[in-house]
This record gives C-alpha cells, structure tokens and sequence, in this order.
C-alpha cells in the first residue's frame, strides 16, 4: 500500500520535530481527519489524563475509519498500530528537534496552539527539552522497534524537513512519485 492510498495514519517522531504541522498538511493533502493527541491527552493546567480514561480515548479514536493521529505516547503506541495502515516517522536530529521546541516557546509562549488542550497554554519547560535530548536513545530506539514488528503498516522514515517537503509535495501531486 503506497502512503497515499492509507487511510490510518501515524505522525511519530521527537517533540520539535514538526509533527502536528506535518500532520495538518497530510490531512489538507489528503482530506483524512487529523487527530492530535497532545490535544486529548493533556487537561487544563497541563494535567494528563488518567490512563483507563486515555486508553478509552484512544480506543474510540483508533476505531474511526480514517485518521490521522500525531503523537508518541509510547503506552499506546502499540494499540495504535494494530489499526494503523502506515506511519511517518520523523527521525531528525537532536539539533532540528531541539531547535524547533525553541522556536515553538518563542513563537507561541503564553498561547494554546491550536494542536493542544484547552488551558495548556505553552510554556519553557527545562524537562521537556531533556526529554527531547535523550528520544533517540530512549524513546526513539523503542519506536523503531515496534515500527518493525508490524511489517503489515507502511512505514516511511523521514531524515529531516527536506524530506517531508518532498513527501508533501508527492500527496499533494507536484511530483508524480509514488510514496
């Protein structure tokens, strides 16, 4: 199955690496709903939500006939892929990740993006930059190992934002490559 044809798609990768913009351009190349987990899972005051109350969530969202769901979250990452059809991974440098975590704080600060929950306006936080440092090795080694185990989902890895204009490009049918 080419990504284009997929209607259950995955945007996974770092925090910074780009993966809600990503994610909205894939549902305006491609018409499919877009579905930010950030946004469901974090309550006012930055508060997460309760794990049976996020698994129902995903599970009711996962169910839908078409999607697109941006976001890690490693718990249900694998529930994801047994309903998902493909998956963009975002595997881009610590210094592009990081780079964009700061450019989001100063571009958005004190604001919700549109990507996130109600009373989750976007702050600095020193832990969140940690966390980005250290996806490669933690988190990062543990996507790719589940993105292999599910050889049925159509995995397209990109290696920095050249190549998701590429992949744009190719949905929205400037190039006639398929994907």
């Amino acid at each position: 199955m080419e990504l284009g044809e997929a209607k259950r798609i995955l945007i996974l990768g770092c925090g910074g690496a780009g993966k809600s913009t990503l994610a909205r351009r894939l549902g305006a190349a491609t018409g499919l709903p877009v579905v930010h987990l950030d946004g469901l899972y974090w309550q006012p005051g930055w508060v997460a939500m309760e794990r049976a109350a996020w698994r129902r969530t995903v599970e009711n969202e996962i169910a839908k006939d078409a999607w697109i769901i941006d976001g890690n979250f490693g718990s249900s990452l694998e529930l994801r892929l047994s309903r998902a059809q493909a998956a963009v991974y975002l595997d881009y440098s610590r210094a592009v990740c990081l780079a964009g975590v700061l450019r989001r704080v100063l571009t958005t600060h004190g604001r919700v993006r549109p990507d996130m929950g109600a009373g989750c306006p976007e702050r600095f936080d020193l832990s969140f930059l940690r966390w980005v440092w250290d996806f490669p090795k933690r988190d990062g080694t543990h996507v790719k190992a589940l993105l292999a185990a599910h050889p049925e989902v159509r995995c397209v890895t990109l290696k920095n934002r050249r190549d998701a204009q590429v992949l744009l490009r190719r949905l929205e049918g400037a190039d006639d490559g398929s994907i």
